[in-house]
C-alpha cells in the first residue's frame, strides 16, 4: 500500500480502499468505469477481484446489489438468446429466401431474440434477483451465466417441444 495513502487515512491500514474511503479507483467518480468494470466482471466470470474496487461495492467477487444480479442474469440471458436466434434467422432466411412471405420470417426470428429477452427476460431476471436479494445470498457470476443461459434454454426447449400448443 502506499505510504502517503496509509497516512492520509490516519494511518489505519485498509486495504482496498484509498485515501477517501470511497472505495473506487482512483481517476473513478463519473460512472463510465464502474460500468465497465461491471460489465467485463460479468461477461469475463471473473471471480478474482481487479485491482481497486471498480463496481463500489462492498463484495467485489460476488453481485450482491439487486441491481448487479439483475444485469448479470439479464445480460446473460440476451447474450445466450442472440447466440440461439441468430443461426435461426439466418438459416430461415437461408431456407425461405424463394418464398414470397416466407423470408420475412428471418426477420420475426431475429426480433424474438432481442424482444424477448428484453421483454420477458427482464422480469424473470428481476425475479431471481429478487430472490437471492431478500434471501440475503450473494451471486457470483457464473451463477449469473447459469442463471441467464438457463432463462434462455426454457425458452428455446419451450419452443421446440410445443407445449404451449397443447394448452
Amino acid at each position: 500500500m502506499n505510504p502517503k495513502r496509509a497516512q492520509g487515512n490516519g494511518g489505519n491500514d485498509v486495504s482496498g480502499v484509498d485515501a477517501e474511503g470511497s472505495g473506487m479507483a482512483e481517476g473513478g467518480g463519473d460512472g463510465s468505469s464502474e460500468a465497465g468494470g461491471l460489465l467485463q466482471q460479468i461477461l469475463s466470470l471473473r471471480l478474482v477481484p481487479p485491482p481497486g474496487n471498480l463496481t463500489g461495492a462492498a463484495c467485489p467477487r460476488t453481485l450482491c446489489h439487486f441491481s448487479e444480479m439483475w444485469y448479470g442474469v439479464f445480460l446473460w440471458a440476451l447474450v445466450s438468446s442472440i447466440f440461439f436466434h441468430i443461426p435461426a434467422g439466418l438459416l430461415a432466411l437461408f431456407t425461405l429466401r424463394r418464398h414470397r412471405y416466407g423470408k420475412y420470417m428471418s426477420v420475426s426470428i431475429l426480433l424474438m431474440g432481442v424482444m424477448g429477452p428484453i421483454a420477458a427476460g427482464s422480469l424473470t431476471s428481476a425475479a431471481i434477483a429478487g430472490v437471492y436479494k431478500s434471501a440475503g445470498k450473494k451471486m457470483s457470476p457464473f451463477e449469473a451465466l447459469v442463471l441467464g443461459v438457463g432463462q434462455t434454454i426454457c425458452v428455446v426447449l419451450i419452443s421446440f417441444l410445443r407445449v404451449l400448443a397443447t394448452l
